[in-house]
């Protein structure tokens, strides 16, 4: 089902992220359990997460919507995909888009640059973050497609 119905039939239940995010992995349309990250500038914590979480589950990463460098490349993308994750939304950028967008796995990020991020293993995991008019809460559920990003309080996996 897609996010427009899920919004007609659930709306006062639903948040609806603010259109701010661009599609860059191969991946359009995705769902599942969210998992928190929030870190500035540095992707350690991220890696972590990716090896971490379990299947299907969504890490939302809040980068403080920092444009100076990417959390999140192929090799990371390869460590989500490996590992069947549901999908990635970054409050940042991403890079090595080329190689992004041929990954079966659902990214979507601010935008792009080719700046790696340090590596110092700063930020907080599985905590409330809020961005895109959002407050994203591990344990809730997302769901995205071309439409947009919406997230809830419980599951709708029947309605999907």
């Amino acid at each position: 089902m897609k996010t427009t119905d899920l919004h007609d039939e659930f709306g006062e239940q639903l948040q609806v992220c603010e259109p701010i995010f661009q599609s860059f992995g191969g991946k359009k349309q995705f769902h599942g359990n969210i998992r928190t990250v929030r870190v500035y500038e540095d992707n350690v914590l991220v890696r972590k997460a990716l090896e971490t979480i379990e299947e299907g589950e969504v890490l939302i990463v809040d980068g403080g919507g920092s444009m100076r460098c990417a959390l999140l490349g192929d090799n990371l993308a390869a460590i989500a995909l490996t590992r069947k994750l549901g999908g990635i939304i970054i409050h940042g950028c991403v890079r090595d888009v080329a190689e992004l967008c041929k990954m079966n796995i659902g990214i979507y990020a601010l935008n792009k640059v080719p700046v790696r991020s340090q590596k110092i293993g700063r930020g907080a995991t599985d905590m409330n973050v809020m961005f895109g008019g959002v407050t994203w809460r591990t344990g809730e559920y997302v769901y995205v497609d071309e439409d947009g990003i919406i997230t809830s309080a419980k599951a709708l996996h029947e309605k999907w």
